[in-house]
């Protein structure tokens, strides 16, 4: 017959071994989503870093000369003096149909 005393020890264990795998597969959990987590985190502050080195060659283009000029163009449609503007304007041939009366 089996002593008291074994039976204790082994539900002791037992139980021991229930919370220590429970709280290493709660660990795993854990360490499986902060790594996603840190994944999304770094892909982000890529993409920002990418933005960032996009608007910093931006500002150094447009504090010279050429990007001065070239902003007046786009944004404010000035010219140099002296300098010539042509409008093209494309006329279709294609007319609607007559309506049938």
């Amino acid at each position: 017959m089996i002593r008291l005393r074994w039976v204790a020890l082994i539900a002791a264990g037992l139980c021991f071994l229930a919370i220590v795998g429970t709280a290493y597969v709660l660990e795993l959990r854990k360490i499986t989503r902060l790594s996603s987590i840190i994944d999304r985190r770094m892909d982000q502050l890529v993409a920002m870093t990418r933005d960032v080195q996009v608007l910093k060659e931006k500002i150094i283009f447009y504090k010279t000369p050429e990007g001065v000029a070239r902003l007046a163009r786009e944004q404010f449609n000035l010219t140099f003096p002296g300098e010539m503007i042509y409008r093209i304007e494309i006329v279709s041939e294609d007319s609607l149909p007559q309506p049938i009366q």
